[in-house]
């Protein structure tokens, strides 16, 4: 069994701090869904989870037949595209301001205190 160590940093612990700080991980929060290269498939796997979505993406793939094509396939598939682009941008936004908050929170200055 491993125990994690906890020291505070005033100073006279430098010795005993470093080699147990090298064993474990900092300490860091991450409220973000997303990473660069999972933006994409995860955030396409979502917005398919809603029904309105499906069934947009149902009636482009119905239109590519030519036996059942009502509208052109470029005007068929402009709504489900501008729904897919607004809720990608949303997202790929709140997902960035939850890294900055993140960051902000992780990069601030703490006390710990001892008897």
């Amino acid at each position: 069994n491993k125990w994690r160590v906890v020291l505070p940093d005033n100073g006279r612990q430098w010795e005993d701090w470093k080699p147990v700080s090298a064993f474990y991980s900092r300490n860091g929060i991450q409220t973000t869904k997303y990473t660069w290269f999972t933006f994409l498939p995860k955030n396409l796997l979502g917005q398919f989870h809603r029904l309105g979505n499906l069934y947009f993406f149902f009636l482009v793939v119905l239109n590519w037949f030519p036996q059942v094509e009502v509208f052109h396939r470029e005007i068929t598939m402009l709504p489900l595209v501008v729904v897919l682009l607004a809720s990608m941008i949303k997202d790929a936004v709140e997902d960035y301001r939850k890294y900055q908050y993140d960051k902000t929170i992780n990069f601030t200055k703490t006390r710990v205190y001892d008897k």
